[in-house]
């Protein structure tokens, strides 16, 4: 692994450690752009490096009691099973639907998290600013984001989280850091599902999946010093932005 790859590393571990999602936006093109790998295999060794660090970023969320145990619990009954799934149609499709597929997903997030959120009409309003927020969610809705969130997650090679974030802030009412905090464990889970179902069907590079892991680890530690230095609603802001420039820059590079 060259310099510029290690970078890369670090930056996607801040990233992840700052917004609780986002990895793969950095981690899928280093890796096919930078490390020259195939591209059905950097997404695989994508999902590998992504559970690693986002276990690693749980706990110590999980130490600041920013992690929701028994949401990650409900949520992860569907999206794993989904993600799973996923990979199976990810293995089929070319890698510009994969990514253009990714980056619309991304936009319709983005603009999720951007829009005026009014008090009386959003359950996840109060949660943005930060306020506890008791919800009644039926488990049919749960069930649904969650398979929908894991499809998506296994069909493009990423944890999910930049959809995890929206859905428990806007439906299930989680405060934003503590949605960040639910989001890495879930994200942890996904990743892990995703990356076996690749396992076995593309060549994974094991030793570059380590090293990958452990400079993002170090930049995720950073990652959440920073997030902790955020309002929640700038964190909110910032996340969508976040989300618009970087599927914006996917679609350019696919399909220009």
């Amino acid at each position: 692994m060259d310099l510029v790859s290690g970078m890369a590393g670090l930056v996607m571990g801040l990233v992840l450690g700052v917004f609780g999602s986002g990895g793969s936006i950095i981690t899928t093109p280093a890796l096919i752009y930078l490390a020259h790998l195939p591209p059905k295999s950097a997404i695989a060794t994508s999902l590998g490096v992504i559970a690693i660090t986002a276990a690693v970023a749980t706990f110590q969320q999980a130490r600041r009691k920013n992690v929701d145990f028994r949401m990650t619990a409900g949520f992860s009954l569907f999206s794993v099973s989904g993600a799973y799934l996923g990979t199976r149609f990810g293995a089929e499709l070319t890698v510009v639907t994969q990514l253009v597929i990714f980056a619309c997903a991304m936009y319709a997030a983005a603009w999720k998290m951007l829009r005026p959120m009014p008090v009386h009409r959003s359950v996840g309003a109060a949660a943005i600013q930060g306020e506890p927020v008791v919800v009644s969610q039926s488990l049919i809705r749960t069930g649904l984001i969650g398979v929908a969130v894991g499809v998506l997650a296994g069909l493009v090679g990423i944890g999910g989280g930049f959809l995890i974030v929206p859905s428990l802030v806007l439906f299930a009412g989680l405060p934003i850091r503590q949605a960040i905090g639910t989001s890495l464990a879930i994200v942890t889970l996904n990743s892990t599902s995703g990356f076996f179902g690749y396992a076995g069907h593309v060549p994974i590079d094991y030793p570059l999946v380590a090293v990958f892991a452990l400079l993002a680890i170090v930049g995720s530690l950073g990652g959440m010093h920073l997030a902790q230095r955020l309002s929640a609603e700038h964190l909110k802001r910032t996340f969508g932005v976040f989300l618009v420039c970087a599927a914006t820059a996917i679609l350019l590079k696919n399909l220009l």
